[in-house]
């Protein structure tokens, strides 16, 4: 693969502001010369996945961390996004007989919008946080400062990351045949944890009068699992576009997925226009004020060649709007003859300030956004075709409820996020038992 692209001068929302021109000149530089993170096959085979799933033949989930940060980009860490996210889909397939696509949120999600320019705290004003790609979350001067080298940083994260997932989904801790072992500690005492140790027996019977016929498939030894994040920074997304020498076309290759946020997806603006450009399959975040005239022409710019796979709409209404506002987008997008892949995200609608002062998530808000999504789908004779969750593999305290959940007074115990509050993975285990059920229903 090579660069040679040029690009619009289109207005670009949420970017960072270099103050060293010749530093960002450099790593612009080198960040075009850098390897690629992910191949352009890899790409158009998850392309052929989602497709499958736009058609109902599979479901997406979609799941990690808010906001990564360079210190807990760890191998504890990433190990155990990764258990979260694998745990959950058995479930999905085995309840569900469905296959599972599986998109990390990880390798490449160091960069968040903000409401707000500037943080006032006792009278000090300084930058916003804007993930560990652009600055740091002290709140310092020297840490707030828009730091270009920052973007090397987050590609060389996201390349260990990268690393360590190959390493684990080919190398034999995806193995079906480990999925008791993905549920040795605090998660195994809940009662998400109980069902899946249930479960994880019945795989196992199934897998032993398999080998006892003859059969023992490599599918079952590795998985596949693909890496997403949010294309905000432009400053990284586009030096890492290369033209692929097999096709001629235009690659993205930071992450296999890209999705444009409901805060950048202004459709004259820079964020769409490098969507439309690059052929990752990629994402829209439509918010409750979405009109349908502009999810429609959103769907046209981004997928003019309809093609399965090509474009997820990931909603994010919020459990009290879902039912009233996704109908006529769905109806209007889907009248447009586009095959588009329709998952939710049940948590950016759902975020609320707890009394201590730390934003939260409600977990039977974010169930109930879910069940109205597949509510709304079944109603309209279309696919629910996924859900993008942001969880961690820690026991943190960042939502309230789930049948053994944290509640309003623990929040503060282990509040580790960078940014939004996070499902933990017992309350992330015990969603997928019920997604499943609602994917039950709807075959």
């Amino acid at each position: 693969m090579s660069n040679a692209l040029t690009w619009p001068d289109l207005p670009a929302a949420q970017q960072p502001t270099w103050p060293d021109v010749l530093a960002y000149q450099r790593v612009q530089e080198t960040l075009r010369t850098l390897p690629p993170l992910v191949f352009a096959g890899e790409c158009d085979q998850l392309t052929e996945r989602l497709g499958q799933a736009a058609k109902g033949e599979g479901f997406v989930l979609m799941g990690g961390d808010c906001a990564e940060t360079f210190v807990a980009n760890t191998a504890d860490s990433i190990r155990a996004r990764l258990k979260t996210v694998l745990q959950m889909a058995i479930v999905l397939t085995y309840a569900a007989s469905l296959p599972v696509v599986k998109i990390g949120r990880l390798a490449g999600q160091y960069g968040k919008p903000r409401s707000n320019g500037d943080e006032t705290v006792e009278g000090l004003s300084l930058p916003s946080y804007r993930g560990d790609a652009v600055n740091g979350i002290e709140f310092t001067p020297e840490s707030r400062r828009h730091d270009p080298d920052r973007l090397l940083r987050a590609y060389n994260a996201s390349s260990a990351a990268l690393n360590l997932v190959r390493a684990f989904t080919q190398g034999g801790y995806a193995d079906l045949r480990q999925v008791h072992a993905w549920n040795q500690d605090f998660v195994t005492e809940t009662e998400a944890g109980r069902r899946y140790e249930t479960m994880a027996a019945d795989i196992d019977r199934a897998l032993q009068f398999m080998k006892a016929c003859g059969a023992d498939p490599e599918e079952f030894k590795r998985v596949e699992f693909y890496a997403g994040h949010e294309a905000l920074l432009l400053d990284y997304e586009k030096p890492l576009t290369r033209i692929d020498s097999r096709t001629g076309l235009p690659y993205d290759v930071s992450a296999h997925f890209l999705w444009v946020g409901e805060r950048t997806r202004e459709l004259g603006g820079a964020h769409i226009d490098f969507a439309a450009r690059i052929r990752n399959p990629i994402g829209v975040k439509l918010g409750p004020k979405t009109r349908a005239a502009d999810a429609v022409a959103l769907v046209e710019r981004l997928d003019p060649d309809a093609i399965p796979g090509r474009l997820t709409l990931i909603t994010r209404m919020g459990a009290a709007q879902v039912r009233d506002v996704l109908p006529d987008l769905v109806t209007k997008v889907e009248a447009a003859g586009h095959p588009v892949l329709w998952v939710c995200d049940p948590m950016h609608g759902n975020t609320r300030e707890a009394a201590s002062g730390h934003k939260t998530r409600s977990f039977g808000d974010v169930l109930d956004e879910v069940r109205g999504f597949f509510e709304v789908h079944a109603a309209l004779g279309t696919h629910a075709g996924g859900v993008h969750v942001e969880l961690t593999g820690d026991d943190v305290t960042e939502c309230t409820g789930g049948t053994q959940g944290v509640i309003e007074s623990e929040i503060g115990d282990r509040y580790e996020t960078a940014c939004d509050p996070r499902l933990n993975r017992a309350q992330a285990l015990e969603l997928s038992f019920l997604v499943a059920e609602m994917l039950q229903t709807r075959h």
